[in-house]
């Protein structure tokens, strides 16, 4: 799996892509760019790695001498790419300046460089303009290979499994946070390698997307948000959103999560090859609606993932980027209206006809005891 998820060729695709887009050289930095490139997940350290992969020549990955290990047990260590070792008293961004060209042109940096690197790259090579390399690697990554999909399905399923979980976890008079803590729990037990999220959105909470679990208690009758993720030891991100009630929920709760479930439905529907990411988005937000909860939508229909857990492409009006087969993205409406709120999600790709979902656990609202 490993070779598959981060293949030798995708260090000639990034030059490729470099040099069409008229840059010298891509520099990578720790994050999700260089492990897509290398399958390194090295660490964040003020102490430089970098990957600098020039328009015109070889591929070479500068780490710290303490890190030499990692980096040669890494996938990195298998793609025929030269490592260069530095020591406490050299300076690593001379290092790498030295081997580029004195005149490189415009250098692509990682979108997720420290600011403190990019200045010390600028001081190194003061000829160069420095521009975001995320627009040359976006195009890769946005369109996963079958290895990505079997990643992100093997996520998905083990964030169902977490949410199968739930009902025995989520009880009235325990605490947000205290339900939190066990699904956070129940997240690396069911597979993952770190938690990224835990939303448990009771009551009032719910109708907040991003809710930070709090002290508060669940009490009977109340809907609660439960939206989750995590990142599996191959570097790839799970996210799902499923709804619980503690009891018997309030009619006016029932009658527009039904809207919810046929919004979501809808979206999902509209997903194939050649169609907007406007158009999924709009598929979703028109039965909302319809139905009038329009202002109680009041973010995208989804987003992107991968090995982050936000990336292209978005699922939002104003883009207009036709969808391609092996996108993967979330489908994630939501109604908030207040006193409490609801939010049903699930990861998909983009196939040939349609889309698979990577969340298969049943989207309607789950009655607990």
């Amino acid at each position: 799996m490993t070779t598959e998820l981060y293949p030798r060729e995708r260090l000639g695709l990034v030059r490729d892509a470099a040099a069409k887009a008229g840059l010298g050289a891509v520099l990578l930095t720790p994050g999700p760019d260089l492990r897509y490139v290398t399958g390194y997940d090295a660490k964040q350290l003020e102490r430089l790695t970098c990957l600098v992969v020039p328009a015109g020549g070889e591929a070479f990955l500068v780490v710290p001498r303490l890190e030499l290990p990692a980096a040669q047990a890494s996938p990195a260590g298998s793609l025929g790419v030269e490592l260069v070792p530095w020591d406490e008293i050299d300076d690593p961004y001379a290092l790498v300046a030295g081997r580029l060209p004195q005149d490189p042109g415009t250098v692509g940096v990682a979108d997720r460089m420290w600011a403190v690197m990019a200045l010390r790259f600028r001081a190194a090579m003061p000829a160069a303009e420095q521009v975001a390399a995320g627009g040359v690697l976006r195009e890769l990554r946005m369109r996963k290979s079958p290895a990505e999909v079997a990643a992100l399905r093997e996520a998905g399923a083990a964030i169902d499994r977490v949410h199968r979980r739930v009902p025995d976890l989520l009880k009235a008079g325990r605490t947000e946070r205290e339900v939190a803590r066990d699904i956070a729990d129940a997240i690396t037990g069911e597979g993952h390698a770190q938690v990224d999220f835990v939303i448990v959105g009771s009551g009032p909470n719910g109708a907040n997307p991003h809710a930070e679990p709090s002290d508060r208690v669940i009490r009977p009758g109340e809907p609660v948000v439960v939206d989750i993720g995590g990142t599996m030891p191959s570097g790839y991100c799970s996210d799902s959103t499923r709804n619980y009630c503690v009891g018997e929920p309030p009619a006016e709760y029932r009658a527009y999560f039904e809207v919810l479930e046929e919004a979501q439905r809808a979206s999902c529907a509209a997903v194939r090859p050649g169609v907007t990411p406007e158009a999924v988005d709009a598929a979703a937000r028109d039965v909302i609606e319809a139905a009038g909860h329009g202002a109680d939508f009041f973010h995208r229909t989804g987003h992107g993932i991968g090995l982050e857990s936000h990336e292209d492409p978005y699922i939002v009006a104003g883009n207009l980027e036709p969808l391609e087969p092996g996108m993967a993205f979330s489908i994630e409406p939501g109604i908030y209206p207040g006193p409490h709120g609801a939010r049903i999600e699930d990861i998909v790709v983009c196939t040939e006809d349609g889309c698979e979902p990577m969340n298969v656990t049943d989207h309607g609202l789950v009655i607990v005891g």
